[in-house]
């Protein structure tokens, strides 16, 4: 993640890898964020990558977690648990997509 501000360029992070603000690509393009990554990484032709479908990704924060429940049978809804053991404030527990009507 790069910024451009009035003193200059901030870097915020760098990493070889996808990024959680593509994570609705696994609901809404015939091949996601993390498929293409592989394919290129490995020189492989890339696939895909047209949405389909708008897709709502929210990440599950903390005690967001408590939600699951309700969030598996919500219709058009993916859940993605990353399987850290303990809820904290501001700990990325997993993250949804939900596909738009």
């Amino acid at each position: 993640e790069l910024f451009v501000t009035p003193d200059g360029l901030i870097v915020n992070e760098i990493a070889p890898r996808v990024h959680n603000s593509g994570h609705w690509t696994q609901a809404g393009c015939a091949v996601d964020q993390f498929e293409q990554h592989i394919r290129a990484v490995a020189g492989l032709p890339l696939g895909d990558g047209k949405r389909f479908a708008d897709v709502l990704m929210e990440n599950l924060i903390g005690d967001d977690i408590g939600r699951v429940p309700d969030l598996l049978v919500a219709p058009r809804t993916q859940v993605h648990l990353y399987g850290k053991g303990e809820a904290r404030p501001g700990r990325k527990m997993g993250h949804l997509n939900r596909i738009a009507e």
